[in-house]
């Protein structure tokens, strides 16, 4: 395996871990608003929130690549006054990965709270807990399932990510170049061996960490 094989793969799991952190600190208050507010709004910030489930991932990606771009207004305002420039940089997969993988984390912990029984965040508005100690200290610890295996999907998602990543990033080694594009990349090169060494630790990887959330999630039910 060579330099640019670890490389690749610790660039992907660099992405898929920097994402699932991002998304627990923006998909926790989502879902809880979600899960609560009687907003008529609420149907366009789930269908928005939702998007990625169902829109190609080339389609998310193009318009990505459209607006990250300096050219246009955004993708000029973030690298002459930020200075980051998101296109074709890591940062820029980043937040493509998080817009793309954000259903993922949001719909679990979303279904969470909604089976959890009123009388919980009733009890603790009666002892005068603010809103913040009641997600974290008494909603929260009530779902840790739902948690994990939005955690969890969340970073295998990002791990197999291709078509948002591809337009946002390119192919660029050690820089955007992830597991996903580097199989496609030997496959198209007939390099058969070094795809499946790819493949293979990505498959091990991914199917290890679903099953130690199945039995997790399994133990907990079992105690409940």
């Amino acid at each position: 395996m060579s330099e640019n094989f670890w490389l690749t793969m610790v660039l992907t799991f660099k992405l898929a871990v920097v994402t699932t952190v991002i998304l627990l600190f923006i998909g926790i208050p989502l879902a809880y608003f979600l899960s609560t507010t009687k907003s008529r709004f609420k149907p366009v910030i789930e269908t928005i929130v939702s998007m990625p489930l169902v829109l190609p991932p080339t389609v998310l990606g193009f318009y990505l690549l459209v607006a990250f771009s300096p050219e246009n207004a955004f993708g000029r305002f973030m690298q002459e006054t930020l200075g980051f420039r998101l296109t074709f940089t890591f940062e820029g997969l980043v937040l493509g990965s998080v817009l793309f993988s954000l259903p993922f984390m949001v719909h679990p912990i979303q279904s969470g709270l909604q089976n959890l029984p009123k009388t919980l965040t009733e009890a603790a508005q009666m002892l005068g807990k603010s809103k913040f100690t009641i997600l974290f200290k008494v909603l929260l610890p009530n779902i840790k399932p739902s948690l994990l295996t939005g955690t969890v999907i969340t970073f295998a998602h990002t791990v197999g990510e291709f078509g948002v990543v591809l337009m946002i990033g390119g192919n660029i080694p050690g820089v955007t170049r992830v597991a996903s594009i580097a199989i496609y990349d030997e496959v198209e090169a007939l390099n058969y061996d070094i795809a499946n060494q790819y493949a293979l630790i990505l498959f091990a990887i991914t199917f290890t960490i679903l099953l130690i959330v199945y039995l997790v999630n399994r133990k907990f039910l079992q105690k409940m």
